[in-house]
């Protein structure tokens, strides 16, 4: 019962995603099985952190990195901190657990110049598809949005009046982008085209495939890697990597950090400055041409 309660809560009340939901679900599943399985309770109330302990070992021997096996704990943690807030139980046994160490992973952004390339109209189609998937690519890197917020992106939701992008993130939080001139043509160019479609029930929906439906995840990912992958080397072409491009490029050029973070939507500066180590190079070229000692 604990569990439906946790769940509901996390959907009513903390705003998360139905993925999220699901993955919080799953672990704590996943954990539920090991302790019936080890300890032969199915009490998760009277866990004690002897037996997580035991499950992140056995998670580690299974061949699970470290970030996944945090991630599975941080579901953990968040059960056991919403029976602690309901009076289920008094002591948490993950208060004093310290996250495994895990190796910073730095993801590479697109340079300005396979940027242009691919936005100089590479390989774009003069049909619906083409139209689509050429505004899709040029709003991601104009706005710097995530792909659950592209999917979910409603017609109301791009104002040209005050050219302005309305942006629903994570937890439903509601954020306001400005939309560069540049984009206006890639909308009206592909609204001419989405007019000819007939959309099914989720048609206030600004993207929506050629049969009518609202996009899904893998259909964004495939059109990012599709351009990408003729005019890029690099390993992972994803729609991740453009909001990751979108930030680092805006840091190099000047933004400050505060614009950016609510630029992306993120809560706290330190998800932001995970995006300022590729803007290092750039610094060092101004630190360089603005200093009174730089010469010397």
């Amino acid at each position: 019962m604990a569990v439906k309660d946790f769940v509901a809560y996390l959907e009513l009340e903390k705003n998360y995603s139905r993925h999220t939901v699901v993955a919080y679900s799953n672990d704590l599943s996943e954990f539920s099985v090991f302790y019936v399985d080890n300890f032969d309770t199915t009490d998760l109330n009277q866990v004690q952190y002897v037996v997580i302990r035991s499950w992140i070992v056995s998670l580690s021997e299974a061949g699970l990195s470290n970030r996944t096996i945090n991630r599975k704990i941080a579901s953990l943690k968040a059960y056991y901190r919403f029976l602690q807030k309901t009076g289920s139980i008094f002591t948490n046994p993950l208060a004093k657990h310290k996250s495994l160490r895990i190796s910073k992973k730095i993801e590479i952004p697109f340079s300005e110049l396979e940027m242009e390339t691919v936005l100089s109209a590479f390989g774009f189609t003069n049909d619906f598809e083409g139209k689509r998937n050429q505004l899709m690519i040029h709003l991601l890197y104009a706005t710097g949005m995530r792909r659950a917020e592209l999917i979910n992106l409603k017609l109301s939701h791009v104002d040209f009046e005050t050219k302005s992008i309305k942006v629903l993130g994570k937890r439903k939080k509601e954020r306001i982008i400005p939309m560069l001139n540049s984009l206006k043509p890639h909308f009206l160019n592909y609204y001419r085209e989405r007019e000819k479609i007939h959309s099914k029930e989720e048609n206030n929906y600004v993207f929506i495939s050629s049969s009518g439906n609202k996009i899904y995840e893998t259909l964004v990912y495939r059109t990012v890697n599709k351009y990408f992958t003729d005019i890029s080397c690099k390993l992972k072409k994803s729609p991740h990597i453009l909001r990751h491009t979108f930030a680092t490029h805006l840091l190099s050029k000047g933004a400050d950090l505060n614009s950016v973070k609510e630029l992306l939507g993120h809560s706290s500066l330190a998800s932001t400055q995970v995006y300022t180590h590729n803007s290092i190079a750039e610094l060092k070229k101004v630190h360089a041409l603005a200093h009174p000692r730089a010469g010397k």
